[in-house]
């Protein structure tokens, strides 16, 4: 996790305990808002196609605030378990994948933007790979400009504002960045 989300991680949690709470009330579980995150952010990918980014983004943000509630709800109300963690970190990689496919499929007539849409996609899955090889060889390795959040807070603006083709190159050269500077944390811990 970067310096930035820690910093406003317990500012968050804080600001949505109130929803969490009547989550927990209605017994809405964390593995139900897993699920439903994933769904919005289907629905949001499918915008994307459509060329209604704005829509898109709207989604794609409920599914994303999904996705930082379910945590807080699991560590609040004590109910983690070994598979909501691994579903959750599934179902991030599918949250990964389907905006970035259907930025895919929108720019299939641009070479250009259908190439950094793609290489989204593999930096993506680059910086949630090498920090879990690291960790399967006893190195944490929370290193990198571009994180998961970050990498969806941009998304989430290109998409509202409107300025995709900026928010796909910017995430496409900062998600290899990041696991260039993993590759090269992983190395040097390895030396030690």
């Amino acid at each position: 996790m970067s310096a930035f989300i820690k910093s406003i991680k317990p500012v968050f949690e804080r600001t949505v305990s109130p929803v969490i709470d009547v989550f927990y009330r209605i017994n809405i579980t964390p593995n139900f808002l897993t699920i439903t995150g994933l769904i919005l952010t289907a629905a949001g990918s499918y915008f994307i196609i459509t060329g209604s980014f704005f829509i898109a983004g709207i989604l794609i943000t409920l599914g994303n605030l999904c996705d930082a509630i379910d945590g807080a709800l699991a560590r609040k109300y004590k109910q983690t378990s070994k598979f909501g963690a691994f579903l959750d970190s599934v179902v991030d990689r599918y949250s990964d994948f389907l905006p970035f496919a259907a930025l895919s499929i929108f720019f299939s007539g641009n070479l250009f933007m259908l190439l950094f849409s793609v290489f989204s996609i593999a930096g993506s899955f680059l910086v949630s790979y090498s920090k879990a090889r690291a960790e399967s060889l006893g190195i944490t390795c929370n290193v990198g400009i571009l994180e998961r959040p970050e990498r969806s807070i941009i998304l989430i603006i290109s998409l509202l504002t409107g300025y995709v083709e900026i928010g796909v190159i910017l995430i496409a050269v900062g998600s290899h960045i990041t696991a260039l500077q993993r590759i090269f944390y992983v190395y040097r811990e390895s030396k030690r």
